[in-house]
């Protein structure tokens, strides 16, 4: 495939379009510039420069997030809700503008970019929805005349941090659900993504001043990790949502437990597909070249290990790499785009490193890996997707790369494939391609994939908000979204009533 016709748009007419969207939004950048540099990966070019958020402001921030929380807990979950519903309706009104700044700072094709921000949109629908469903519930007493029951009330402050390759959607699955239950949001967005947050951060206020919430119920920290730093040590941030690398975790996850806070986690995914010789080849290749070429390879749950049975794999690669040598590469902002620009040169490297240990460790690269357009764009870092035929799972592929690589490993049984599946730190998402229900079923038993996401003819990108979204092992184990993800952002109370004229006690105690 070559990218010779492809025109890139220039880093002035970008400024020119999120300055736009930004004011479509009710965001205006600061007068003053500063250090925090708004690059986008298009060009590889600065598009402005903005103010980190100055520790005394931080901490005035969670002064009042913590003072509006007092007042905000007491509102009636169902008007909380008013304000989330309100919120979806900004959203919807903006898309096109979200859209445009998350293709701009983020690098991701119109579509993508487009269903991350009707992502944002569904997850205010169904918190709208849970506002009327914070159920507790009522268990029977051994003792006559008592009530046994279980209530949940707001928690605090939640301190939000996020990544930058999902600059919107994971700051409203958080915000979203944290308002209905009570809570007050602190959001620390990726340095990477600034003008995402600023246009974010406009419509929620604008939402909280239509629907009469208090201002604080949402503070936003610019900067990179001592904004990060002040969530994780302040001791009036209950819950710490973090989003983004292993390392990350290891430290944020000590710091806040030191101080008795929750953690709530969503970090590495090193995600696996196995194809059974049953499987669908045709529908197996569409969920699989999405999973792993799809946002550049830039999603935690990205396909980044294909586990092909030994007597199909020949023939499922070279379907794969017909495949792959059809995506086009060049900019996201037009329609025919499938893969557009990793997030940064960094980003390059890491892969680069990667694809060299592999053929070092054996590997044979079959198609990608290369950069394109180099002559338009020498600061941005376009690729196209690699595939790369591995004898084993050598120590690269137990590792995870944030780029669009494909480990294509061989099995044959298939115990041995989920073996292969497990057989890694991370433990986000998987998926098999099977049209054998028992092979199905096991994959989905206690014994079979022990990730938090297992699915089956389906890739291991593109979850719906309806489930809870979170992994296992280094990934964290927290969970977001969905299902009863909002129990994170509440705390439970037991509480015994007493109805009758006497006071008999638990377990037959007799004591005066």
């Amino acid at each position: 495939m070559t990218t010779n016709a492809i025109t890139l748009p220039d880093t002035d007419s970008l400024r020119t379009r999120a300055k736009e969207s930004l004011l479509r939004c009710g965001a205006q950048l600061p007068a003053d510039g500063g250090d925090l540099i708004a690059r986008t990966p298009l060009t590889g070019e600065a598009l402005f420069t903005l103010p980190a958020t100055p520790p005394e402001q931080a901490d005035a921030a969670i002064g009042a997030a913590e003072e509006a929380f007092r007042q905000w807990r007491t509102v009636p979950a169902p008007q909380r809700g008013a304000l989330v519903k309100r919120l979806g309706e900004l959203l919807t009104e903006h898309k096109e503008h979200l859209a445009d700044l998350v293709t701009i700072e983020a690098g991701k094709i119109r579509s993508e970019a487009l269903g991350e921000v009707q992502e944002m949109i569904d997850i205010c629908e169904f918190a709208v929805g849970l506002s009327r469903q914070l159920y507790g519930r009522t268990m029977a007493s051994e003792r006559p005349g008592h009530r046994l029951s279980e209530n949940w009330h707001p928690l605090g402050v939640v301190g939000v941090i996020s990544a930058f390759n999902f600059p919107v959607a994971v700051w409203s699955w958080n915000t979203a659900l944290a308002l209905v239950c009570g809570d007050t949001v602190v959001w620390k967005p990726s340095e990477l993504t600034p003008l995402t947050a600023l246009a974010c951060d406009a419509l929620l206020a604008r939402a909280a001043v239509d629907t009469g919430a208090p201002a604080g119920v949402h503070r936003l920290l610019l900067g990179g990790r001592e904004a990060g730093e002040r969530l994780v040590d302040d001791a009036r941030v209950a819950l710490v949502s973090a989003t983004g690398s292993v390392r990350m975790g290891r430290e944020v996850a000590p710091r806040v437990a030191g101080r008795f806070g929750r953690c709530l986690l969503e970090l590495g995914g090193n995600n696996a597909a196995i194809v059974t010789p049953s499987a669908d080849l045709d529908l197996a290749v569409r969920g699989i070249v999405f999973s792993a070429a799809g946002t550049a390879g830039q999603r935690c749950t990205s396909l980044r290990r294909l586990i092909v049975h030994e007597d199909i794999a020949d023939q499922l690669v070279e379907k794969i790499v017909h495949a792959y040598g059809q995506l086009p590469v060049g900019d996201p902002f037009q329609e025919t785009t499938l893969v557009g620009p990793l997030i940064s040169g960094t980003a390059h490297r890491a892969m680069t490193e990667a694809l060299a240990a592999a053929e070092a460790d054996g590997g044979k690269v079959l198609t990608g890996g290369d950069r394109q357009l180099e002559e338009q764009a020498p600061e941005a870092a376009y690729v196209r997707p690699a595939v790369v035929r591995m004898p084993w799972q050598t120590a690269v592929v137990r590792r995870e790369t944030f780029a669009p690589i494909l480990y294509v490993l061989s099995y044959r049984t298939l115990a041995e494939a989920v073996a292969l599946q497990n057989g890694v730190p991370q433990g986000l998402s998987s998926s098999i391609f099977t049209q054998d229900q028992r092979e199905a079923e096991r994959f989905l038993a206690a014994d079979g994939s022990d990730c938090g996401i297992a699915n089956v003819n389906i890739g291991t990108s593109g979850a719906e908000i309806g489930g809870a979204f979170g992994g296992e092992k280094e990934t964290g184990g927290g969970r977001e979204s969905g299902s009863d993800a909002w129990k994170a952002y509440m705390r439970r109370a037991t509480n015994t009533v007493n109805y009758s004229d006497s006071l008999p006690l638990a377990q037959g105690v007799n004591f005066l």
